[in-house]
């Protein structure tokens, strides 16, 4: 009786001590997947009771691990390891995607077959990046980070060359967009300034006008209108604003809009005061006359300036909202802490409601709980059971929407990255 008894607690401490090792290990390696995974499922395997081969221990990872993808009859998933994606930006023609795992560096990764290569690593900025866009025309990409910096890259000899931007601000940058017509990009950051930042020929830099009037927080969005002038801004201060962006250095005097006629560099169009939370995402329409953003008390406003400005908001029940994307006219796509996007639909004044939610998935996109997979929960999420699992396809936060194909009056498709290191790709339905 105490022989079996002895034996038993050996067989107890070792199994718990193999245990915390597999952890140990797998928490080390996460990072880089390769050969380490294969060392890590070997160890799990054996922790299961499971005679594996040598041959079987050194086949390839499944490419569940490293490249997961689900393909349904309208999204695509694809996973870019476990580190939160912050921003991302596609080229011209959809090949490539440039991506920031919330760190200081941009990762462009292009499509092959079926797989996301990752072919180069935009390494200038010291701190994290908070912005990236890439302008379709002139294949340049801009960044901005914390550290209180733009580079514009420009691909020379197959290499991406950056160029620093006088920002001219001391506090960090925090979002980033091209204008239409590329000749001009506007950055936001937290000194209450907004950098619209342009080329000059002359002297072969990028330098910057800033516009201070009225803002009192941290730049949190920007969005352009289609005529390259006017220039929608979100901030910390529970304000929207349009302003005029106008540089007659490098461009033509504008025409009137329906936001004004009067366009000198810096005047205010539109200010709506109480937007009920911090302005995350703000986007126009197709033709610039609606202006919809989504704020962080869970709303979503339209500006609807052929009606006078006159602005109608929704209150969701939704967790707040991150990412808002005008996707025809009159339909909105909005996405957030809920992990999944909405479709909302404007009307006209007063007409601004919920449709559905797009994230249905047709069919269970989980497998079986392997001992790796039960290690991974305990890891990201504190948790063992894969029933807990989130039923959307995104498992966090939804950081940012992007249009991938179709006109701006009727895209076609659009993408969204998020906290769990993933891209989906969705399909929107006219």
């Amino acid at each position: 009786m105490f022989k079996h008894t002895h034996f038993s607690l050996i067989n107890t401490l070792v199994t718990s001590f193999t245990q915390a090792l597999c952890t140990a290990l797998f928490l080390s390696t996460a990072q880089s997947p390769g050969i380490q995974l294969q060392t890590f499922t070997s160890i799990c395997s054996h922790i299961q009771g499971n005679n594996t081969t040598k041959q079987q221990r050194d086949a390839p990872v499944p490419a569940t691990f490293q490249q997961p993808s689900l393909l349904c009859s309208d999204m695509s998933l694809y996973s870019f390891g476990l580190e939160p994606l912050s921003c991302h930006a596609w080229n011209k023609d959809r090949t490539q995607i440039a991506v920031s795992p919330n760190n200081n560096v941009v990762n462009i990764y292009e499509k092959k077959d079926k797989e996301w290569i990752k072919i180069h690593e935009l390494t200038e900025h010291s701190g994290r990046i908070t912005g990236v866009d890439w302008a379709p025309e002139s294949n340049r990409i801009v960044t901005c980070a914390s550290d209180r910096n733009a580079y514009v890259w420009t691909l020379k000899d197959a290499v991406w060359k950056p160029t620093l931007v006088l920002v001219r601000i001391n506090r960090a940058a925090t979002c980033v967009k091209w204008s239409p017509l590329e000749n001009k990009f506007a950055l936001g950051s937290g000194a209450r300034i907004i950098s619209v930042c342009y080329f000059e020929e002359e002297n072969d830099w990028w330098l910057s006008k800033h516009i201070k009037k009225l803002i009192r927080s941290t730049v949190l969005s920007l969005a352009w209108h289609p005529n390259n002038i006017l220039l929608a801004v979100g901030s910390a201060d529970l304000h929207c604003r349009v302003f005029s962006a106008y540089i007659k250095d490098i461009e033509d005097k504008p025409g009137p809009t329906a936001w004004g006629a009067k366009m000198p560099f810096g005047e205010v169009l539109l200010e709506h005061k109480d937007c009920g939370g911090w302005v995350h995402s703000i986007s126009f329409s197709c033709s610039g006359d609606q202006l919809a953003w989504v704020a962080h008390n869970s709303s979503i406003a339209v500006a609807d300036a052929t009606q006078g400005k006159e602005v109608t908001q929704l209150t969701t029940d939704h967790l707040p909202l991150l990412s808002v994307l005008y996707v025809s006219p009159t339909e909105i796509v909005a996405a957030g802490h809920n992990c999944c996007p909405y479709q909302y639909s404007y009307k006209g004044v007063g007409a601004l409601e919920f449709v559905k939610k797009l994230d249905i998935p047709k069919q269970s996109v989980r497998g079986s709980l392997s001992a790796m997979q039960h290690f991974r929960n305990l890891d990201k999420k504190a948790l063992d059971e894969d029933s807990t699992d989130l039923t959307t396809l995104h498992q966090n936060s939804i950081t940012q929407l992007c249009v991938v194909s179709g006109e701006s009056a009727k895209v076609e498709r659009y993408s969204s990255v998020g906290l769990d290191g993933a891209m989906v790709l969705w399909d929107f339905k006219h």
